[in-house]
């Protein structure tokens, strides 16, 4: 599974690029979206056993950081997460993450993981 990100250059032409690390990881299955829901809240459990799937760090190389003072924006970070081949089917929680300069933000999606056909 890919995980494409958006590179958006900064606002402060006096702004110092930093170092970006973006983060993606994969953590299921769940039975429903409902489940998963729970679960991240810490109310219910994954069906069969909790597993996490998840992509090597990408830190952009620094000539178009995430976050740049000023010019064209034009890495394409891409970041791989493995599923295994016996990963059980099901609904995944996919979380992301981008961590600059001491700070970070998250976010989740709903994946479902199919068997393959």
């Amino acid at each position: 599974m890919t995980v494409h990100w958006i590179v958006k250059p900064g606002n402060d032409p006096a702004a110092k690029p930093s170092q970006v690390e973006l983060a993606a990881r994969l953590t299921g299955p769940y039975m429903g979206v409902g489940d998963l829901k729970s679960a991240a809240r810490g109310k219910a459990q994954p069906a069969s056993g909790e597993v996490t799937f998840e992509a090597p760090l990408v830190r952009p190389s620094g000539e178009a950081p995430l976050v740049r003072p000023s010019g064209a924006a034009d890495e394409r970070p891409v970041s791989v997460i493995s599923i295994a081949a016996d990963a059980l089917p099901g609904y995944y929680n996919l979380i992301t993450s981008v961590r600059q300069g001491g700070g970070s933000v998250m976010g989740a999606s709903v994946v479902r993981v199919a068997p393959k056909a």
